[in-house]
């Protein structure tokens, strides 16, 4: 039932020698001492919101530990180190040969260079000067206005572009403006606000040196945050436990050799002491199942939940309520096992629960951080030291970005002071999220869509509803490193690339936040390609040939990035460390989210138990529960490599399926398949056996998007990547 491919290739454990080879083979191919001396400058890592780098040094965590490195940070430094893609690129290749390229070729065209420009009709981009691409803009921005227009902005750009993106929308009259989060982590963001009213993580990487059972639920660092994973081989050095709940056997959650130490890299480490496969959206019922034998025993923590929470009464109502036979059909796990988890959960003193979008990215996706918070709340094993609430984040700064307003709403502190400080009446109109914005497009009702980084196209869910959103814009405006699907299928009428600088080629420095709520100065460096601009300066420029004199802001003043900082510590009460820092070199943690003391900050005081409910199980017969996930070798939207070694892939186009439903639905190895859903259908896609909980299948984001509905989460407004429902078909071929 295994391709020969796996049976060759999929290895043992993740890390080791094959991600120092592979790293090495970067390093040769742009040149040694060339990537030694960008991994080693002083600049955040642009990769995982683990966080590294900045002022102590690159490879150097907040703890000072050396080296801190992993494929993903060689990855993206080799693709800003790609040479610039010549002109002759965009005359040669039709629109219709980029659009037949993968993410992967896109990905290593090259570096942009020169703004570009496609309107409706047209079959290649052709390049235009800075001033006509920058009045275009303008103009485009002017004849939509405030009402018909939208900002969005990717996990990779600065806290200072990210505040004058959102600033500029807010001059501009809206407050459609909004982040990538959206699409990733807002659950946690909302669920842990109303539940202990912050929506950051409660630990600091320093408490993760005393916890003694860490719970990992619906994530997979081993591939997407490789450095975490130090971590949690010193947890269990130590005798610590380490619960992995995740529907897919991860070979790097089973056995990891982390380069950065000896001992791993000969021997191996262990990182599960224990793993539970439940069903893809079984956390829900799994989590309840804990809390229910926890409220059984009478083991909950009676006095921290009678001083430090509230709702506690309606919480156990519903969870006696709820019954077993039901946790364990939804959830695919046996009481005894559910029972075992709470056992060690009753035996730790310092518990850390972390969590991925396989939390997030259902329906039901707040509900889901919120009964997180619940279980942790039952043991006060939140709001203290060495124990707490950790949302592992995804890009280097989708944290930041939220931090400094690149946000529908702003905190009411930030309202006040943008009057007092700028003298500026904040638009009193609801904002959208990013998938209302879209929704918007698709009615016609937006014409200017204004796109800081990333690759919002391919990040969205119900891929041609998102195509066709794009095409009733009047303009796109895309600031970008190098070429992504959204430069081939995300288009409006008209279309304008500007090529922008990587943050450790600024020539200014800039700051970012880590998932551990780290602020890091990245000193910039010297741009090594001509054309591409500052997104700081891009956006000066737009803000001032679109406001001119008519705003208290002064533009060309704030192409200081320094000045930007000074204007955001003004603005932002938790950010006022970034005034100095420039010149004192001082990171520091953001005040207030490593809850201490069981001091919350929500307005009584107190953390909040939530009763939460079930979600409608809408699965029939025949039908998989299938998720999108992402590979080893790709960085959220971005694909480095096509082979996703860790799972034993050679290629994209597969369905990784439980053995026992590839029989059970007639099915052989390397079958070729029609992928079916209500959202879209893919063909000519290959079964694969996979150590999976049977009824569940995965398939590689972002291709897999055309399946997923533009449903959203109605708390946080996240769609449910990981909530779809498939269908298979036969197709007439099968591959030899």
């Amino acid at each position: 039932m295994i391709s020969i491919w796996q049976m060759i290739k999929q290895p043992k454990h993740g890390g080791g020698w094959q991600a120092i080879r592979y790293s090495l083979k970067l390093a040769q191919k742009v040149g040694w001492l060339k990537m030694w001396r960008a991994m080693r400058a002083k600049n955040t890592c642009k990769t995982c919101a683990v966080g590294m780098g900045g002022q102590l040094g690159g490879m150097v965590n907040e703890g000072g530990h050396f080296p801190e490195v992993c494929k993903k940070s060689f990855q993206a430094m080799a693709s800003d180190m790609q040479d610039a893609i010549p002109e002759s690129f965009f005359k040669q290749y039709t629109l219709a040969q980029l659009r037949a390229m993968t993410p992967r070729q896109l990905e290593h065209a090259g570096r942009l260079v020169t703004p570009l420009l496609i309107r409706k009709g047209e079959t290649h981009y052709r390049p235009i000067s800075w001033d006509e691409a920058i009045e275009k803009s303008v103009a485009a921005m002017k004849q939509a206005g405030p009402e018909r227009s939208f900002f969005y902005a990717s996990g990779r750009a600065s806290n200072e572009a990210g505040f004058l993106l959102q600033l500029m929308s807010r001059l501009f009259g809206t407050n459609y403006v909004n982040n990538c989060s959206y699409y990733c982590h807002q659950a946690s963001g909302v669920g842990l606000g109303m539940s202990i009213g912050t929506g950051a993580g409660t630990v600091r990487l320093d408490d993760l040196k005393a916890t003694d059972l860490y719970i990992l639920i619906g994530a997979n660092p081993s591939s997407n945050h490789p450095r975490l994973l130090r971590t949690l081989m010193e947890i269990r050095r130590r005798g610590g436990k380490i619960i992995v709940i995740n529907p897919l056997k991860e070979t790097g959650l089973v056995n990891f050799r982390v380069p950065s130490d000896v001992r791993s890299m000969l021997f191996g480490s262990e990182i599960a002491s224990t793993y539970v496969q439940p069903h893809i959206g079984g956390d829900l019922a799994l989590l309840t199942g804990i809390a229910k034998v926890i409220l059984s025993r009478n083991a909950q923590d009676a006095e921290f939940i009678s001083n430090c929470t509230e709702n506690f009464d309606e919480f156990r109502a519903s969870v006696e309520g709820t019954d077993w036979d039901d946790i364990e059909r939804r959830s695919g796990v046996t009481r005894e096992t559910i029972e075992g988890i709470t056992d060690q959960y009753l035996a730790a003193k310092n518990v850390v629960i972390g969590w991925c979008m396989g939390i997030t990215h259902h329906l039901n996706g707040t509900q889901n951080v919120q009964m997180i918070a619940n279980v942790a709340l039952l043991r006060g094993m939140v709001g203290r030291q060495n124990a707490g609430l950790m949302p592992i984040r995804g890009h280097s700064n989708v944290q930041g970005l939220g931090s400094v307003g690149v946000t529908p709403a702003l905190k009411q502190a930030m309202l006040e002071r943008y009057e007092e400080r700028l003298g500026i009446q904040v638009p009193q109109s609801p904002g959208y999220d990013t998938m209302a914005c879209m929704d918007a497009a698709h009615r016609q009702e937006m014409d200017f869509g204004f796109c800081l980084g990333g690759n919002l196209y391919g990040s969205n869910p119900a891929t041609q509803y998102a195509q066709e959103a794009f095409q009733n814009l009047k303009t796109v405006l895309y600031l970008s490193t190098t070429l992504n699907t959204g430069h081939a299928w995300g288009l409006g009428e008209e279309t304008i690339i500007l090529p922008v600088l990587p943050r450790d080629e600024e020539t200014q420095s800039t700051t970012q936040e880590s998932m551990f709520s780290y602020v890091r100065l990245s000193d910039g460096g010297k741009p090594r390609l001509e054309g591409p601009r500052s997104e700081v300066s891009v956006l000066c420029e737009i803000g001032r040939r679109l406001f001119g004199n008519e705003t208290s802001v002064d533009w060309t003043e704030l192409e200081s990035h320094q000045a930007v900082r000074e204007l955001i510590a003004d603005m932002i009460p938790w950010y006022e460390g970034l005034r100095d820092i420039d010149r004192d070199k001082k990171e520091f943690h953001v005040p207030g989210r490593a809850v201490r003391d069981h001091k919350f900050p929500t307005p009584s005081g107190k953390a909040k138990f939530h009763a939460v409910t079930f979600p409608e199980d809408s699965a029939t017969d025949g039908q998989l529960r299938l998720m999108t996930m992402r590979s080893e070798g790709q960085f959220n939207s971005v694909v480095y490599d096509d082979e996703d070694i860790y799972r034993g892939q050679e290629r994209r186009d597969v369905i990784l399926m439980n053995k026992a439903d590839i029989d059970r639905l007639g099915l052989k190895p390397d079958q070729r398949v029609k992928v079916k859903s209500e959202a879209g259908e893919m063909p000519y896609i290959l079964v694969r056996a996979f150590d999976i909980r049977a009824g569940n299948a995965l398939m590689y984001y972002p291709e897999a998007n055309i399946l997923v509905p533009h449903t959203v989460d109605p708390l946080s407004k996240t769609p449910g990547f990981k909530s779809t429902r498939v269908k298979l078909e036969v197709e007439d071929v099968v591959s030899s």
